[in-house]
């Protein structure tokens, strides 16, 4: 297995490895610390089924159902379909994820996600150029980089985490078919705190974990310095020199860090550009710490 580094400070390739087999132990703390480390790999020219994929992904954590899951892959519910395309008859075979907004996937939980795994089985192009770039933010360098002042101002703080925030920002947008939340999927999902920094449980280093996506307010404090901290933590983590952009190629399984990064996937691409991508949620329910060692 070979682990190559991009040159953007965040992102790696993994090569030499074939994802529809069982991983050795130690290919496997090799992945782990080198998802702490590079917060995003891809593995090209894999070909998992649904099964496969589960099967890799619980290898890292428990997998997420999610609670609003519209598609997914038959007898996997862990497994969603992320598609823009129709069957014959009109009917979405999947929930598109582009266009969503930077985001941490499982802020709104209160157990929190490791990683994602997505799987690319086609992707959308136009005059040979790749479409839907998944989009990536380094908050272990946005965390190093926050003023004295700041860090010390929101050290133990927390923030609240909203999952309709994010469902409601999804549903408005054009061509959704999100319906709104019904009272048991909202149930399900209540508002949560979360810590604004947040010690990494692979690296042991400190991250900034605090998204657009989902956090409304800073916890114990008044509405107007709540709201001015948080589009400082917004903007601060939204510079150029944090970012990595992933450009597909079919085959892909793309995993990234949840803890350590935010992402944003791209919405370029029209509906008869098609794209196909089965996705897990691998939940941190592991001592990485110790299996990283």
């Amino acid at each position: 297995m070979r682990i190559t580094p991009n040159n953007a400070g965040l992102g790696a390739r993994v090569e030499g490895v074939d994802l529809s087999r069982p991983v050795s132990p130690g290919d496997y703390r090799s992945i782990l610390r080198a998802l702490g480390q590079y917060g995003v790999l891809c593995f090209p020219e894999q070909d998992l089924d649904a099964a496969r994929l589960s099967a890799f992904g619980a290898r890292f954590g428990e997998l997420e159902v999610n609670v609003a899951n519209l598609f997914h892959a038959p007898g996997h519910p862990e497994v969603m379909i992320l598609s823009n395309k129709r069957d014959a008859a009109g009917k979405p075979l999947g929930l598109s994820d582009a266009g969503q907004g930077w985001h941490t996937d499982m802020s709104y939980s209160r157990d929190i996600a490791l990683a994602n795994l997505l799987h690319a089985k086609e992707v959308p192009q136009r005059d040979g150029r790749p479409l839907g770039d998944t989009q990536f933010r380094n908050m272990h360098a946005a965390y190093d980089d926050l003023p004295a002042e700041v860090v010390a101002r929101l050290e133990g703080r927390v923030a609240i985490h909203d999952f309709e925030k994010f469902w409601d920002m999804m549903r408005i947008r054009p061509g959704s078919i999100r319906g709104p939340l019904t009272p048991e999927q909202r149930a399900k999902k209540p508002p949560v705190p979360q810590p604004i920094f947040r010690t990494h449980p692979i690296t042991g280093r400190r991250v900034l974990y605090c998204n657009p996506g989902y956090a409304i307010r800073i916890e114990g404090l008044e509405k107007q310095e709540s709201d001015a901290l948080l589009e400082f933590l917004f903007r601060h983590q939204a510079q150029e020199k944090y970012l990595y952009s992933h450009a597909w190629t079919p085959g892909d399984v793309l995993m990234w860090d949840n803890i350590g990064t935010v992402h944003n996937a791209v919405a370029d691409y029209g509906p008869d550009e098609h794209r196909y991508i089965l996705r897990v949620q691998v939940m941190a329910t592991l001592d990485y710490a110790a299996l990283a060692a």
